[in-house]
């Protein structure tokens, strides 16, 4: 039924051991900016106004697509168990921040003690990938 989608033998961690560490520099980096891209998102949203708001509505297709796309970018050499996470937490990250300071959203403890718990699970994901 799916021979045409064949899975390659290689393993991720192998690929991952013999890319340059140029081409690992950019995949961070183009994981950075997908994660940019996926605060600009949500942020974007909350403006739209469910979407009756053209100019809001274009970011936030525009920053949907980019973060997809700079996301796929950075998974062509990173491996998704460790990127993925990362992406979400980074955009969960800078929403919550920036709800705080822009919307005027409150900052409460539980919201700083469960920010903590999602930095320090994203940090336990990349050290059991090295």
């Amino acid at each position: 039924m799916f021979k045409g989608l064949a899975i390659p033998e290689r393993k991720t961690t192998e690929f991952y051991s013999v890319v340059s560490d140029g081409v690992r520099t950019m995949a961070w980096g183009f994981l950075a900016i997908a994660a940019i891209f996926e605060v600009i998102f949500a942020l974007s949203m909350k403006y739209a106004d469910g979407f009756t708001r053209l100019g809001p509505t274009l970011v936030t297709v525009v920053a949907v697509i980019g973060g997809i796309g700079f996301l796929t970018l950075a998974l062509k050499t990173l491996p998704v168990g460790v990127a993925y996470p990362i992406w979400t937490a980074v955009g969960t990250l800078g929403t919550v921040l920036f709800g705080i300071v822009l919307l005027g959203e409150a900052m409460t403890a539980v919201k700083i003690v469960s920010a903590l718990a999602i930095v320090a699970g994203v940090a336990g994901l990349k050290l059991a990938s090295a």
